[in-house]
């Protein structure tokens, strides 16, 4: 079984992905966040600075990780989101800005040369991330946005953009006949449901697999990206 933890910001995928995965014994397919890709990327940028160009980069680099990653699980494995992830968050954008924190009210901003080539782009790339999808699972868990978003100075803080990215994340698992169900619920409700729809394995209680996902949680870093740069540049200096 090749499964994803579908959803937008802050829905709750990678502790789901985490617990899941040692509730079934599935490996976990990771993806490197794009505050830890930034750095290397677009140095001294945060993700509010950076280009449409900027942007297309690290939608390819995140793609690319994902796919080498499933592609070392093979036929079995949970994912933490996909590349659909990549496509609808660049996407948005063309309709909420590059910094979709930054129009919260009001009309969105004009849509400049730049934006509707950028759009043309992310149409293209689109294309192919929803090609590799479909090729590369069975199955797709949809997280609900049941939490608020989380204001770490990274999430773009814009229920609008939240909203129009899960609607397209929704509409392109229609358009590609992928299984999925939609849930929400506590970590408990969550696992149960999945488990019980996809017919998934059971190697330790959901208790167990939980206080395991919660130290795997704990280890996560999740510095800002310039933080990371700065911090990388004291090491090298030291």
């Amino acid at each position: 079984m090749r499964l994803s933890i579908s959803g937008t910001y802050s829905a709750g995928k990678t502790f789901t992905t985490m617990a899941l995965s040692h509730h079934t014994g599935i490996p976990r397919s990771p993806a490197k966040t794009i505050r830890e890709i930034m750095p290397d990327a677009v140095p001294g940028k945060a993700l509010t600075e950076v280009t449409p160009a900027e942007y297309v980069q690290l939608a390819v680099r995140r793609h690319v990780g994902r796919a080498v990653n499933e592609g070392l699980l093979g036929d079995s494995f949970i994912a933490d989101g996909s590349s659909l992830q990549e496509w609808t968050y660049a996407a948005a954008r063309v309709e909420f800005g590059m910094d979709p924190g930054a129009h919260t009210d009001g009309p969105p901003p004009v849509k400049t040369p730049e934006m509707a080539f950028f759009e043309d782009v992310v149409a293209q790339l689109g294309h192919a991330f929803r090609q590799h999808v479909k090729e590369s699972f069975d199955g797709f868990v949809h997280l609900r946005n049941e939490f608020t978003l989380g204001a770490d100075g990274h999430r773009p803080m814009n229920e609008g953009f939240r909203a129009a990215c899960d609607t397209m994340l929704l509409k392109a698992l229609d358009d590609l006949a992928i299984p999925y169900i939609q849930i929400g619920g506590s970590v408990p409700e969550r696992l149960t449901a999945i488990v019980e729809r996809f017919d998934l394995p059971v190697v330790r209680s959901i208790d167990e697999a939980t206080a395991l996902a919660e130290a795997d949680y704990a280890k996560v870093d999740w510095r800002l990206e310039k933080v990371r740069q700065q911090s990388a540049a004291a090491a090298a200096a030291a």
